[in-house]
């Protein structure tokens, strides 16, 4: 039996230490943007504030695979949907003490609800070799919805 892929220990600090990802979903025209992240168990989660049509939930739903920039680097990712009741309720909590300022706590409180909740994703290493990444694109500090 395969061992599922994981992170490294030194990706999931980077992980659990940066406010924003870059993530692009699918293998199409989509390009890098910034989404928050959550580390629980040594396992990686993203959700979906807005679940727009276009936009990178729908993309991994309908495609699975992508990359995301972590400390100069390009790793390749498999998106996984997470059903698990008791396991939302602790990225709820890992997001709510992670995005815990005056101007990110409401957006946190919303991807507590049950409509962010649904589009809970884990984030996976593909079988894909890493990338080295020296010129990574756009604007790390800013935040896209979908």
């Amino acid at each position: 039996m395969k061992s599922k892929q994981r992170f490294s220990d030194e990706t999931l600090a980077g992980l659990s230490a940066v406010k924003i990802l870059r993530v692009r979903a699918g293998m199409g025209q989509h390009r890098f943007i910034g989404i928050w992240v959550v580390v629980v168990k040594k396992r990686v989660f993203v959700r979906s504030w807005s679940v727009e049509a276009n936009g990178w939930y729908k993309t991994f739903l309908n495609e699975p695979t992508g990359a995301i920039q972590v400390a100069g680097e390009e790793i390749a990712v498999r998106a996984v949907p997470i059903k698990d009741s008791r396991l939302w309720d602790a990225i709820d909590r890992a997001y709510l003490e992670k995005y815990n300022t005056k101007g990110s706590l409401r957006y946190a409180k919303d991807l507590g609800s049950a409509k962010c909740r649904a589009t809970t994703i884990e984030l996976v290493p593909s079988t894909a070799s890493r990338r080295s990444s020296r010129h990574l694109q756009g604007d790390s500090s800013r935040i896209e919805t979908d």
